[in-house]
C-alpha cells in the first residue's frame, strides 16, 4: 500500500496576500486600499495587515487537486506590511512578513501527527489589484517555499515544496482573501513525501492592526 504525506502550505499566503475586491463603487479619489468600508480611509504606507481563518473554516493541504486526503489546520494567522497604496484603480503593494498554522492534523495513511508546517523565505511580495487578485511571488531568482515536518510510522519525515508564486481571490461583502488549490511540488523529502500538494483556506476578516479598533481592509 503506498504510504503518502501531507502537502506543504501556501504562504502566504504566504502565505499572505491581504486585500480585498470592492464590493461597492469607491469616491473617484479613493485610494486602492482603505478601512471602514471601500469609500473609507486610505490604509497608510507602513501599516500592517493581519487575518485569521475565517469563523468555522480550516486550512487545508490536500494531496489532489479538490482531494481530501491530507492535513488540515484550525488555526492560521497571516500579517503583511503595507509598501505602497496608490489612488484606485491600481494596485497595491505589501510585504508578506508571517504567517503560521496551529492545530493541524492528518488523515493521511501512515503519518500520526503534524509537528509544524513552517514558511520558509519571507518576506514575500504581494500585489493587490483593484479587481480583486492577489498574486504573492518571491525575490527575484527564488521561490515560496514551505517546510513540513510529520510524525509518521517510520519516525520524522520532513518534507520541503515549492511554488513560482500563489494567486488569491478577495472580497469586500465577506472582507476575505481566499486562497483555492494552490500547488506546490515537491523539492526534497522521504518517498513519504506527496510529489505534490495542494493549498486552500479562506482568511477573514482582513484588518489594519495599525489603526485603533483594528478595521477590516477593503480594496478599490
Amino acid at each position: 500500500m503506498r504510504r503518502y504525506t501531507v502537502p506543504a502550505l501556501a504562504v502566504t499566503a504566504t502565505l499572505t496576500a491581504l486585500a480585498l475586491l470592492p464590493a461597492t463603487a469607491a469616491s473617484a479619489d479613493s485610494a486602492v486600499l482603505t478601512y471602514d468600508s471601500a469609500a473609507g480611509s486610505a490604509v497608510s504606507v507602513g501599516d500592517v495587515l493581519t487575518a485569521s481563518l475565517a469563523g468555522g473554516t480550516k486550512a487545508a493541504l490536500a494531496t489532489s487537486s479538490g482531494g481530501s486526503s491530507g492535513i488540515t489546520c484550525t488555526g492560521s494567522t497571516l500579517s503583511a506590511t503595507v509598501t505602497a497604496n496608490p489612488a484606485a484603480p491600481g494596485t497595491a503593494t505589501e510585504s508578506a512578513t508571517s504567517q503560521t498554522f496551529s492545530g493541524c492534523t492528518s488523515n493521511v495513511f501512515g503519518v500520526t501527527g503534524v509537528q509544524s508546517i513552517t514558511v520558509n523565505g519571507l518576506p514575500y511580495s504581494t500585489a493587490a489589484s483593484s479587481d480583486g487578485t492577489v498574486t504573492v511571488t518571491p525575490a527575484s531568482g527564488s521561490t515560496i517555499q514551505t517546510t513540513v515536518v510529520l510524525s509518521t510510522l517510520l519516525g520524522s519525515v520532513t518534507c520541503v515544496y515549492r511554488a513560482p508564486s500563489l494567486a488569491a481571490v478577495s472580497s469586500n461583502s465577506t472582507t476575505s482573501l481566499t486562497f483555492t488549490n494552490q500547488a506546490f511540488t515537491k523539492f526534497s523529502g522521504s518517498v513519504l513525501c506527496a510529489g505534490n500538494g495542494y493549498f486552500s483556506a479562506t482568511y477573514a476578516p482582513v484588518t489594519d492592526s495599525s489603526v485603533s479598533g483594528a478595521p477590516a481592509v477593503y480594496t478599490n
